[in-house]
């Protein structure tokens, strides 16, 4: 009897440890009708009460007891949702593919994208879809995803037309931008009025304000993510648009099926065709007006292969330009500008729990602005071109901890302020310029820890490094190898009150080792890119910020976020400064501090045939420099008290798409001329004006307003589909302000009060009248394009 009681308990031990044995699912989730890989899809088990979601390059794992009979629940936001019984006797490798069918409507968001929303620790984040982009208004009808995110909140633009970024009371150099991993450090086309992010060759946007995770760093206000399409693995695809001033088209399909793919993207403006014809038809009128030459250009391309069932590689590149040209007889100029981009990345899954990346980009920036007068030339450039490497490891050791870890680095090479002048014999020749170098590291460690089912914590850690060597000649500016190391923190909580309703808090310390050389409120492709020096501090930022976020019948999500941000080391130029053509640009620099803070409200409706959603961001940001104002604090240019956003998209058949935006904020910050001072020639024959200025960004602009609305028709093909889109941007022609300027009206005062002409004496100058007057730029201004895919 003692046997068989012993034996008994033996086997229960044996039947409870089996019990309690856990294995893990893995594997990747596809789109069936292209084979490209899934962001951010969702895998859950009910009976379990576990779920997971995919990573950036579509891997899950989820590990769960033991059983026979489990249920999987696997589902993406558009697609339709599958439901997988398996026996969990072992780890398994579950590869799923997802179908987009057609009865489903593209624009809903179904209630699984809040899962993420809700349980998540991550805040501040903002992400974009290109069909929700695709279907807004658009400036000369060109999908702009930049122009898309300004109309969230927090995050604002520089001003009329432009697709710069100012995010929660940063500098427009404050912002990361990644494609594919590698940096774009200026995406923008067309002075600015144009994103350099072809919308057709964009698979997944995502843009972090705060509680930045840990593998990001260099920047301080924002991280925008971007992912290019892998290409259509089945079958040949394509797609493509012709507007008014651009045409694009892509191309994809398998190299092998289902094994690897490509995908090509290029988008071109034709206005210098136009521009060309006209000059030409001009060419023998000597009083005809020469009409500037000007086009751009991208050009997106990506390899993608699977090595065997762990290991896939990559390989993909951007280049683009824009080229301005005007000339006549005895004068012309010209000004290029663009980025090139490069990314090879290497995916190895080790086991189901540890997954691996390992990538190397090549980065580079450049402009040059040539001109020819009268037999001078010069050349005028800067460029700045990275090399880097990283690895990036996330380990699942349990479904309470997902963790991430990795180690990164670039190598910089600045060429700033190059200069070339001379004459047709060579008789005179003038070079300048400076060279610099530096090496930007960081390692990482991150951790999501599930504590319940209410809570989750989030911490990681950050340490950020940046070797400069100072090799210049003595010019007066501290020479040193200098290396400079942070600790950067990162710490985020989310509370779950109801399955619908979480708080949300964050603290997020970050360093910035490279600064934008500008004395504009906007990106312009003349601006310089300086690194840290041992005279030049990193940049750094501290933020805050607590928020809540609720879902209501899975059709409306409502967020709040409050933050503040403290900004250290910021980099203004003192008065009068020398920015062009300067060995020692860093005698020009002032340092201060910077502070914003704010509230952002969003509410959207992502269910129904009408959705959209309602932005409103309440900020103030400040600046403060012990050279400017005596050290009075001030307004930074893109302080704006009020920011509102309002869009609405209705789905009136499968065949009509009605959309509408309209936008207000606060104007921003400027500095104008309020007075002259006035001085008379040494020969008494005349006097000179010289304009006073006020404090710094004492003036406001007036209020920024306007509204846009699109019509899209949707066709049917036997090849495939097309729509014809309507756009009226700036459908009520508010005049908005696109720059002031004062004048005076010292040319008029020529004739005293008895009607007789006479030169001008001091006497007439309190006649003398301050003029601030105001250039616009775009009036109502209707657009139209026909895009298509096959």
């Amino acid at each position: 009897m003692k046997k068989i009681l012993i034996l008994s308990c033996l086997l229960f031990t044996i039947i409870t440890a089996t019990a309690q044995e856990e294995f893990t699912i893995s594997g990747k989730i596809l789109d069936a009708g292209s084979g490209e890989t899934l962001i951010s899809a969702s895998v859950y088990a009910p009976k379990a009460s576990e779920g997971t979601t995919t990573n950036v390059y579509g891997f899950y794992s989820l590990t769960l007891p033991a059983n026979d009979s489990l249920e999987i629940i696997f589902s993406y936001i558009g697609f339709q949702t599958m439901k997988k019984k398996i026996y969990l006797t072992a780890d398994q490798t579950i590869n799923i593919e997802l179908s987009s069918g057609e009865l489903l409507d593209e624009i809903v968001v179904s209630a699984e994208s809040y899962k993420e929303e809700l349980n998540s620790t991550q805040m501040s984040v903002t992400k974009l879809t290109m069909k929700e982009a695709k279907l807004l208004p658009a400036l000369f009808g060109e999908v702009d995803i930049i122009k898309t995110l300004q109309l969230k909140p927090g995050v604002q633009s520089g001003g009329e037309g432009t697709s710069g970024v100012f995010v929660r009371g940063g500098g427009s150099d404050q912002n990361l931008f990644l494609l594919d991993e590698a940096v774009v450090y200026n995406p923008s086309h067309l002075f600015g009025f144009f994103s350099t992010f072809n919308s057709d060759a964009i698979k997944d946007v995502k843009l972090y304000k705060g509680g930045f995770p840990a593998q990001y760093g260099g920047r301080l206000s924002s991280v925008l993510d971007i992912r290019l399409n892998d290409g259509n693995r089945k079958k040949f695809s394509g797609a493509g648009g012709i507007g008014i001033i651009a045409s694009r088209l892509t191309l994809e399909g398998p190299i092998v099926k289902d094994k690897g793919s490509f995908m090509v993207s290029g988008r071109r403006t034709y206005i210098d065709q136009i521009t060309n014809q006209v000059n030409n038809a001009n060419s023998d009128n000597p009083d005809a007006v020469v009409i500037p030459g000007y086009y751009f250009y991208d050009l997106n391309a990506k390899l993608n292969y699977d090595l065997g069932e762990n290991d896939r590689v990559y390989l993909s590149g951007y280049t683009g330009r824009d080229i301005f040209n005007f000339g006549t007889d005895n004068f012309e100029i010209g000004l290029k500008w663009g980025n090139t981009t490069a990314t090879a990345r290497w995916n190895h899954i080790f086991n189901p729990r540890l997954f691996m990346n390992v990538t190397a980009t090549y980065s580079a920036y450049e402009y040059e602005i040539t001109n020819e007068f009268s037999g001078f030339s010069f050349e005028l450039g800067s460029e700045v071109s990275d090399v880097g490497g990283s690895v990036d490891f996330t380990y699942a050791p349990n479904n309470d901890h997902a963790i991430r870890f990795g180690a990164n680095t670039i190598y910089h090479q600045f060429g700033i302020g190059r200069l070339q002048a001379g004459n047709e014999d060579q008789s005179f020749a003038f070079s300048a310029g400076t060279d610099l170098d530096g090496v930007q590291m960081g390692v990482y460690i991150n951790d999501e820890w599930t504590v319940s089912d209410k809570l989750s914590l989030n911490g990681g850690l950050r340490i950020s490094g940046f070797l400069n060597d100072d090799d210049r000649p003595d010019d007066g500016v501290e020479e040193a190898t200098d290396f400079d190391f942070n600790l950067e923190p990162r710490f985020s909580v989310k509370y779950s009150l109801e399955e619908n309703f979480s708080l949300k808090a964050s603290y997020t310390r970050m360093n910035q080792y490279l600064h934008l050389v500008s004395n504009s409120g906007a990106s312009l492709p003349t601006d310089i890119w300086y690194p840290s020096t041992a005279n030049v501090l990193p940049e750094v930022s501290d933020q805050v910020a607590l928020g809540g976020t609720y879902v209501i019948n899975d059709k409306w999500l409502i967020s709040n976020e409050i933050f503040h941000k403290w900004l250290g080391n910021q980099i203004d130029f003192r008065e009068g400064a020398n920015l062009f053509v300067n060995d020692n640009l860093e005698r020009e620099f002032v340092y201060g501090t910077g502070r914003s803070y704010g509230n952002e409200f969003y509410i959207e409706r992502t269910k129904g045939k009408l959705t959209g959603w309602i932005g409103y961001t309440l900020a103030w940001s400040w600046r403060k420099f012990d050279d400017i104002l005596n050290g009075k604090e001030f307004p930074f240019r893109n302080d704006r008290r009020h920011d509102l956003s309002v869009v609405g998209i209705y789905e009136l058949s499968d065949k009509w798409v009605f959309s509408a935006a309209f936008v207000y904020s606060t104007g921003n910050a400027v500095s104008l001329a309020d007075g002259f001072l006035i001085s008379q020639d040494i020969d008494n024959a005349g006097f000179n004006t010289v304009p006073t200025y006020t404090d710094r960004n004492s003036y406001r602009i007036p209020a920024y307003h306007r509204a846009d609305i699109s019509v899209v028709r949707n066709f049917k093909h036997s090849w495939g589909k097309s729509d014809l889109t309507l756009s009226v941007y700036n459908v009520y022609d508010r005049r908005n302000v696109f720059f002031i300027y004062t004048d005076n009206n010292a040319d008029e005062l020529t004739l005293t009060s008895d009607g007789t002409n006479r030169p001008l004496e001091l006497t007439d100058f309190p006649n003398l009248v301050n003029v601030a007057k105001q250039v616009s730029l775009f009036p109502v201004l209707p657009s139209i394009t026909w895009n298509f895919k096959f």
